[in-house]
């Protein structure tokens, strides 16, 4: 599993070389519209995440063809479908809706039409024997990357529990090196995803996972992110698509066709079920309802601007970008408001 984090710097300068002119190659007029939509299929990027791969199940299903679309799936290492997606190389791409505040502040504007899911589970902290809450953690030293999504979840924690970042030191390094970092017997805790949060909990005896993206659901949200410009020429093929994500989300979410629509899932990310069934469990998936909540407009983690606002200020505070984002004008909650 790869999972989803801010921008490194290496991606970042590829947004802000490619990703300035962010014109879609929209389809030119043709008397014959119809074949035209079929000569030229929407492209999305999806990466290794449940609620990325989720699609999968509509994709073997033929829910897409059914619903009279032509789409065309292609499969990234994430950050490589983002930097595609800055250069016009794609439609649309899945995306936290922090890391799209990211490729908006190197000019490329994608607006956030559904919420896919929230992470609810799969982002941690573990801590070593001895350490039992997030006021434990004063005074001790934390593994984490620094200016990833782990680093917002631990300096969420300790802001919930009005303990100042400096209270803590940081210890940066690269997510997979997290186990052997945490191995160390300097190093008291670290935030991490999963599966390398397993890794790490198997590689320290009496090690336990003290916080969880569970703790603050909607945290974290993975969107589906679109070039305004094919938008703006395609809304009722968009609206189309985000029906067949409502039909995906049911079958999933169906006790009956539940281990089908995981093994579908497992399959296309090359892991044994039981063991993808523990990172479904993890990602709090979304259908239409739960969208339309999502998108509207709140200051809460339970709407998708609240916790744009909030993500958006760590950004900054963090060096990621220099100047806070506009989150409204990044997110397009009309498709949802038009759906029945």
């Amino acid at each position: 599993m790869i999972r989803k984090s801010f921008l490194s710097i290496s991606i970042l300068t590829t947004v802000l070389i490619s990703g300035c002119d962010n014109t879609a190659k929209v389809p030119e007029a043709k008397e014959n519209k119809q074949t035209t939509a079929k000569a030229q299929p929407i492209t999305i990027g999806y990466s290794d995440w449940p609620g990325f791969v989720a699609w999968q199940v509509a994709i073997e299903k033929g829910w897409l063809k059914e619903a009279g679309l032509n789409v065309d799936f292609k499969w990234f290492d994430y950050s490589a479908s983002l930097s595609a997606f800055s250069a016009n190389q794609l439609d649309a791409v899945f995306v936290t809706n922090g890391d799209n505040l990211v490729t908006a502040s190197g000019g490329t504007q994608g607006m956030m039409i559904m919420a896919t899911d929230y992470s609810a589970g799969n982002d941690v902290i573990i801590a070593k024997e001895g350490i039992n809450h997030i006021q434990d953690l004063k005074g001790k030293s934390v593994g984490v990357e620094k200016g990833l999504v782990d680093h917002l979840l631990l300096a969420t924690a300790m802001s919930d529990q009005k303990i100042p970042i400096n209270e803590i030191k940081l210890v940066n390094s690269a997510t997979n090196q997290l186990p052997q970092v945490f191995s160390s017997p300097d190093i008291s805790a670290i935030a991490v995803w999963q599966p390398v949060a397993s890794q790490a909990l198997k590689a320290v005896a009496g090690s336990k996972i003290i916080y969880t993206s569970q703790d603050k659901p909607g945290l974290i949200y993975d969107t589906l992110t679109v070039n305004m410009s094919h938008l703006t020429a395609h809304k009722e093929e968009w609206k189309k698509v985000l029906q067949v994500w409502d039909k995906t989300v049911k079958y999933i979410n169906d006790p009956a066709t539940h281990a089908d629509a995981v093994k579908i899932m497992a399959n296309r990310s090359g892991v044994d079920p039981k063991q993808y069934e523990t990172m479904v469990n993890g990602t709090h998936l979304l259908d239409i309802s739960a969208n339309k909540k999502v998108f509207s407009k709140g200051n809460g983690f339970d709407s998708i601007y609240g916790s744009s606002y909030h993500v958006n200020k760590f950004n900054v505070q963090n060096g990621i970008y220099k100047t806070e984002q506009n989150v409204d004008s990044l997110i397009y909650p009309t498709l949802l408001q038009e759906l029945p």
